[in-house]
């Protein structure tokens, strides 16, 4: 194992019933005056909205509202949040949604403690203060509810960066598998995409990979496959989706990282950049490219490939392994295809420049040039 240095200071509260108890959550971290952030109206619907708001009451802490935080959050509605919070003087924000949402507040956080443009922290400058961070997590997918990162689309650009800081971890993250039962069916296929896709990424390209490590990963694919496979038959059940939501958690909370050396997000980086021009759900867009990146890739670590293949499909061939992955995201209803999501033509050569712009900052220029680009989205057609 390589070195390693690991602190997550993030308190779950999991299970039934916990949201109501968010007020007091966040008076015990002294919260005063809270910017809420949300989505839709999804949560007004089913009445966690007006849950919240009592529960916030209760304790004594005022508050405002931000909604309309879209999937594939964009730099827009943070600015607009951070205008909000710094008028109202918020002390804390509260994220009632999914991983959109949460990685706004994160931004949100950070700018409301900046005088400066939030962007500077996308771009690589250090967030050395935020407000304190709290969230009920309604999806989920990105694992944002246990880490340090966030991940926001400039519109004017079309960049989708990722900003990482020991202030951006929550205080609490509220995680009640019963209000992921309302997510829609398209959704939870696109959130097993990327957990699993979370879970691959250093899985497959690191340089060092304790067994502890591989095994830990693998059995975090095997419970997402297997509970998406219960759920899409009984949405209601309660332990599949409390498994589902608790390997989410798990594949970017950083213990699957640990010990690791030399690894990097490639899939992240492709399918930011279909997203950033395209907007198509996050999740479809890594059901598309990861078999096509793993088809690719695959003899840069042909052993760690047939180990995938036998682990988790009971196969012997890395490329068998990849192709019984590709066919269960078709079985569970997730795109493999470009043109499912429409990126094509025009498009997907504007998809394909803002990858290659993006080779830069996730520090894979040398590896991943236009040439490897261009092959990566023709495996994918």
């Amino acid at each position: 194992m390589e070195n390693f240095s690991f602190c997550n200071p993030v308190r779950v509260e999991f299970g039934k019933d916990k949201e109501k108890n968010i007020g007091k959550y966040m008076s015990e971290f002294e919260a005063k005056k809270a910017l809420i952030i949300y989505g839709s109206n999804r949560i007004k619907n089913s009445g966690l909205f007006d849950v919240v708001i009592s529960s916030l009451k209760e304790n004594g802490i005022e508050f405002t509202v931000c909604g309309g935080v879209k999937s594939n959050p964009v730099l827009s509605k943070v600015k607009e949040g951070i205008e909000i919070a710094k008028k109202y003087g918020a002390d804390s924000i509260l994220a009632v949604g999914g991983g959109s949402v949460l990685d706004s507040a994160k931004a949100i956080s950070v700018g409301a403690c900046y005088d400066g443009d939030v962007w500077d922290f996308f771009l690589g400058k250090k967030p050395v203060k935020a407000l304190k961070i709290f969230d009920i997590i309604t999806l989920a997918a990105t694992g944002s509810e246990m880490n340090s990162g966030a991940v926001i689309t400039n519109e004017d650009t079309l960049q989708k960066y990722s900003c990482i800081s020991p202030v951006m971890f929550p205080k609490v993250s509220v995680i009640n598998p019963e209000l992921q039962k309302s997510v829609s069916r398209e959704y939870l296929v696109y959130s097993a995409s990327d957990v699993i896709a979370h879970s691959i990424e250093a899985y497959f390209t690191a340089k060092n990979r304790p067994n502890l490590i591989n095994l830990q990963v693998e059995a975090n694919i095997k419970t997402i496959m297997r509970t998406t496979e219960i759920l899409l038959d009984k949405p209601d059940d309660y332990n599949a989706r409390a498994e589902f939501a608790w390997a989410a958690t798990m594949a970017l909370n950083g213990l699957t990282h640990l010990g690791l050396g030399g690894y990097s997000f490639p899939n992240h980086m492709i399918e930011h950049a279909m997203s950033a021009v395209s907007d198509c759900p996050h999740g479809a867009g890594l059901s598309v490219i990861m078999p096509a990146w793993m088809m690719w890739y695959r003899d840069n670590n042909i052993e760690q490939f047939k180990r995938f293949a036998y682990e988790i499909f009971g196969l012997n061939e890395a490329k068998d392994g990849i192709l019984a992955l590709k066919k269960w995201f078709e079985k569970i209803g997730t795109p493999t295809k470009l043109s499912e999501l429409k990126i094509e033509g025009e498009i997907l050569d504007e998809v394909k420049n803002v990858a290659i712009n993006s080779t830069k900052k996730y520090g894979v220029t040398e590896f991943y040039s236009k040439k490897v680009i261009d092959e990566i989205f023709e495996l994918a057609k």
